[in-house]
């Protein structure tokens, strides 16, 4: 009987401290932290997203994922409840991202904060507020999967297009032509070796060429200056310049005179010496035809046809 009674005495101890180690655990695993509510509206895709899911700001944790339910007033609506810490700086330019962690595929939400409104978004369990949730990553590849793989199909026509056997005829034929004038580049150098090596007594000449013309700049500054100072010494009051002047106009006053006055008389003197000389070369005629006319006279002329004594030539 004694036996019996130790033995329910010790189940009985251990029943309590069993019970007392679970209470313990449950004790200590106890979230104790009032946290504040708030909701997120999506319809976005929720793969690998749990309740007792972490959240996190920035990469802290912020708090948890309360639970995951549909909406019963927006068909295709996802409500997910979180609770996070107090102390979390959630503002109306708030928002959430679906990620993941690492390679286990463990989904969380990750909030984040453009900074566009930073005003403190108050919430709680009468007025739940809501966080706005975006397109991850794998959100935009998916939603623009289909632009990508279109593009993709494309690209690869236009490849196909572009390795057609015309094509590629082309492309041959230009390649050989590049190789072609490669070589005739490579061969440009040694075509250029004599004009090169000629380049040193080329630049001595101009050199030489530099030199001379400096010197001959130089003698023409001093050409300039000396023809300054002639031309300054023919501007002057008695320069021969003015003397020449003078002169000129002192035949210019010749010239107008034997214009107006000697011209005048050649030109009368020359009018009697042809009336003379006419003279003369009737005075001559007349000698040549009767030369008896010196010693008896000259004869008067024949009267001509309507003058008296006038007699018209026999007929023949």
């Amino acid at each position: 009987m004694e036996n019996k009674a130790h033995a329910l005495m010790a189940g009985l101890f251990t029943v309590a401290l069993l019970a007392a180690a679970i209470f313990g655990v449950m004790w200590f695993n106890s979230d104790r932290i009032e946290r504040v509510p708030y909701e997120i509206a999506t319809t976005l895709s929720v793969p690998g997203l749990n309740p007792q899911a972490d959240v996190r700001y920035r990469g802290l944790d912020a708090g948890k994922v309360d639970a995951i339910t549909f909406d019963p007033k927006v068909p295709g609506q996802i409500l997910i409840q979180l609770k996070i810490n107090p102390d979390t700086p959630v503002t109306q330019s708030t928002y959430g991202t679906l990620s993941y962690q690492g390679v286990t595929g463990i989904a969380y939400i990750q909030l984040d904060d453009d900074g566009s409104k930073p005003v403190k978004l108050v919430s709680s369990k009468k007025h739940l507020a809501r966080i706005e949730l975006r397109p991850s990553l794998f959100d935009n590849i998916q939603s623009k999967g289909a632009a990508i793989l279109l593009q993709a199909t494309e690209t690869v026509g236009r490849l196909n297009a572009l390795l057609a056997a015309d094509n590629q005829k082309t492309m041959l034929a230009a390649f050989s032509d590049v190789s072609k004038t490669a070589n005739e580049y490579r061969a440009m150098p040694r075509q250029l070796e004599p004009t090169l090596s000629k380049l040193p007594a080329m630049t001595e000449q101009l050199s030489q060429a530099l030199n001379s013309i400096t010197v001959l700049s130089k003698n023409m500054s001093v050409l300039s200056n000396n023809l300054n100072t002639l031309t300054a010494s023919l501007q002057g009051p008695d320069s021969a310049v003015t003397q020449l002047s003078g002169t000129v106009q002192n035949i210019g006053g010749v010239a107008n005179g034997v214009e107006h006055d000697t011209l005048p008389r050649i030109n009368t003197l020359t009018k009697e010496a042809r009336a003379s000389i006419r003279t003369l070369n009737q005075a001559l005629d007349n000698f040549n035809q009767q030369p008896q006319s010196i010693l008896f006279g000259s004869k008067g002329l024949q009267p001509g046809p309507g003058e008296a004594g006038f007699t018209a030539p026999p007929v023949k």
